[in-house]
């Protein structure tokens, strides 16, 4: 294969004639949104077309190109094969084949297949625009192929668009048998079986395939490396990108979302700066790979140079957007994309108002949430799972398990996801026995098999119950091995209730199957803090340095006007530090007064009481707040967001704060939201 390539890299002789009449843009602006093609046969020559084309356009050959057409015009009866048309009636028939390929494209196959019998004259364009509509549809493969049985004169495109639809919706054995049948194949022909073999991961017989054909084009080369770097063969990929004859902006957009996909964020910003020639979909693979990569700010800022070119986002750009203020905790951001959705044709449109859901959610507005929920005019079971989710995050497991029975009453099926929501609810509201006959139900009545997600749900709900031997009974009984993340949830229960023979157990299993845990290290060490083993403390922290471990620094944030601002457990750096441990002082005192003692086990270091005070009020969550504090307007709750779970010092110091200072104070760590109003928090003390 090397071989090949390194000779066609050095022939270069392709024969490529759209490049004369193709002149590559920097940036792709079409109203709205860009789609790449996806059939290869439907535009063998043109990788990236706006949605707005016209439909007659010669380069759309998979409905209205055909050699029984003029060159004349597109929709021009052929001269030699069929009889000659008055004007009339060639007006009719170009009108009747524009009218029933408007109503296949809107989904419209009734309304199109009257046209087509009402017809006097059909072409083999007309033939071939209502099989395309069948072959595309699933379930309609049946009637597509008594349809091209009846096709009076056949051309390649026909035979292209059967070939098409068997790809879609059949075995590749009968797309290989109808392949080798077909009496003439062009390229369309030959990047459809590329194509199908590629989707379905066979590529090595696309490539017996690609070393075959014998003439290729850009989608050929497009295919075989979009389909390496979905099987995760990425160096194969990086090789066919190298050979290519010219390179697409599709095989540049595959390779960027290739090394996105496994982590290479330099060599996909590289390729992203080189590209001559972007469309959304290109924007769309940078932007949700920052996102993957847990780096959406970087996400939000190329989104942001995105509409400042002019480029329109679809719901895949938003969706990936939403995502990154999700993880930010952006919520000016999130409700300015609320807004440009508002705007567009997306304001309909289920998965945009699912992902701003699940954007409100995780940004603790619950009540914006749940009015677009209810705004929201189809609902999918993603939309029903955002909401349940959103309630279970946020503590309020009555009704997340309220809307689960609702959303039964609608006769939507709850799929794996749903229940991963309702165990978290029953996890979070302390339901420990309906979490338990849920969990029992989801075979028997549901016929959903649990994963290594539910069974971290069941630790979780029986372990913070305190019924730690359930839990490891039930880690016992698991049809698979367990994974880390089992071990990780157990030891965390065991940190709660103080267990401390069972959380070495947990420890040594964890660090077994993930050695470089910090969290393994952390909580054992936690757990040695709690009982006053300072020896075993200093022995596992000699142990993360001996194996290279480094602990995830705790930090909180808090968004003021679209500023991010981060603080760190005794952090020295804040521009308004003086001010923040002013007021924190001030409410240190205040807090007393009201009775608050300070949690001193949540001090983990071996040093003197005072000391330990002063470490637990320079926490990270703290500082946050006091900055909030002094910002943030009088009514409005003050949103702060940790990377770690909330100590029990701070648990209990928010809810003073919230008494002294009348404030609604909104925090999220890695395990729930927590919503503190009047010397309480909606978790009531159980996290």
């Amino acid at each position: 294969m090397y071989h090949y390539l390194r000779n066609r890299r050095n022939q270069r002789h392709f024969p490529l004639p759209f490049i004369e009449n193709f002149l590559p843009t920097k940036h792709c602006n079409w109203p709205f949104s860009t789609f790449t093609v996806q059939t290869p046969n439907a535009n063998p020559n043109l990788e990236a077309v706006p949605s707005n084309f016209h439909a007659h356009s010669p380069q759309r050959p998979n409905l209205l190109s055909t050699h029984n057409l003029t060159s004349t015009h597109p929709a021009a009866p052929s001269l030699d094969k069929s009889p000659p048309f008055d004007q009339n009636t060639l007006n009719d028939i170009i009108s009747s084949n524009k009218i029933i390929t408007s109503y296949i494209r809107s989904g419209d196959l009734s309304s199109a297949l009257r046209v087509f019998r009402n017809m006097t004259v059909k072409t083999t364009v007309t033939w071939n625009a209502m099989l395309a509509g069948y072959s595309r549809k699933p379930g309609k493969l049946t009637e597509a192929q008594k349809l091209f049985d009846q096709i009076p004169e056949k051309d390649t495109v026909s035979y292209n668009i059967m070939l098409a639809g068997y790809v879609q919706n059949s075995d590749m054995e009968t797309v290989w048998s109808f392949f080798n049948s077909m009496p003439s194949k062009d390229i369309a022909s030959w990047n459809t079986m590329i194509s199908g073999f590629a989707q379905k991961g066979a590529m090595a017989k696309a490539r017996e395939l690609f070393l075959a054909m014998p003439e290729k084009n850009s989608v050929t080369w497009s295919a075989m490396i979009s389909g390496y770097v979905e099987c995760g063969a990425l160096e194969l990929a990086e090789e066919f990108f190298e050979f290519a004859a010219v390179k697409s902006v599709v095989a540049w957009t595959a390779m960027i979302s290739g090394y996105m996909k496994f982590g290479k964020i330099e060599k996909a910003e590289r390729l992203f700066k080189e590209m001559p020639v972007k469309n959304l979909v290109t924007w769309n693979a940078i932007i949700a790979g920052y996102v993957e990569n847990c780096r959406a700010e970087d996400g939000l800022k190329i989104f942001r140079i995105m509409l400042r070119y002019g480029i329109r986002p679809n719901h895949s750009s938003l969706s990936s957007v939403l995502l990154g203020c999700s993880e930010l905790s952006a919520l000016q951001l999130g409700k300015q994309v609320h807004q440009l959705v508002c705007k567009s044709s997306l304001r309909d449109d289920t998965t945009a108002c699912t992902s701003l859901i699940s954007m409100y959610c995780k940004c603790g507005v619950l009540d914006d949430a749940w009015k677009l929920f209810l705004e929201t005019k189809s609902k999918d079971i993603v939309s029903w799972n955002a909401m349940i989710s959103g309630y279970a995050q946020h503590g309020a497991g009555e009704k997340a398990l309220h809307l689960f029975e609702e959303m039964r009453g609608e006769g939507i099926k709850p799929d794996w996801i749903t229940f991963v929501a309702v165990l978290l609810a029953c996890n979070h509201a302390g339901l420990v026995d309906i979490g338990v006959r849920y969990f029992d139900s989801m075979v028997k009545d549901y016929g959903v098999e649990p994963r290594p997600d539910h069974y971290t749900c069941m630790v979780d709900l029986l372990g913070r119950a305190g019924k730690l031997v359930e839990a490891l009974d039930l880690i016992k009984k698991m049809p698979f091995k367990p994974h880390s993340a089992i071990f990780g949830t157990l030891l965390g229960a065991c940190r709660i209730h103080k267990n401390l023979e069972l959380a070495e157990f947990a420890a040594q299993n964890l660090l077994n199957l993930d050695p470089q845990s910090a969290a393994g290290y952390v909580q054992l060490a936690n757990v040695y803090a709690a009982t006053n083993k300072w020896d075993h403390v200093a022995r596992v922290r000699r142990s993360m340095k001996d194996n290279k471990v480094v602990k995830t620094p705790g930090y909180s944030w808090i968004e003021i006007k679209n500023t991010v601002h981060e603080f760190r457990s005794g952090d020295r750096v804040h521009p308004e530090l003086a001010s923040i441990h002013e007021k924190l002082n001030e409410l240190e005192k205040k807090m007393k007064l009201a009775g608050y003692v300070p949690d001193l086990e949540s001090a983990l270091h071996d040093v003197g009481e005072e000391q330990k005070e002063q470490l637990l009020l320079w926490h990270s969550e703290k500082l946050a707040i006091a900055f909030g504090l002094i910002v943030v307007p009088y009514g409005t709750p003050i949103r702060v967001f940790k990377n770690l779970r909330v100590c029990g010092d701070c648990h209990r110091a928010i809810k003073y704060i919230s008494a002294i200072e009348r404030r609604e104070i909104i925090v999220r760590d890695t395990v729930r939201f927590h919503h503190f109003m009047g010397g309480c928090c909606s978790c009531g003390d159980y996290w």
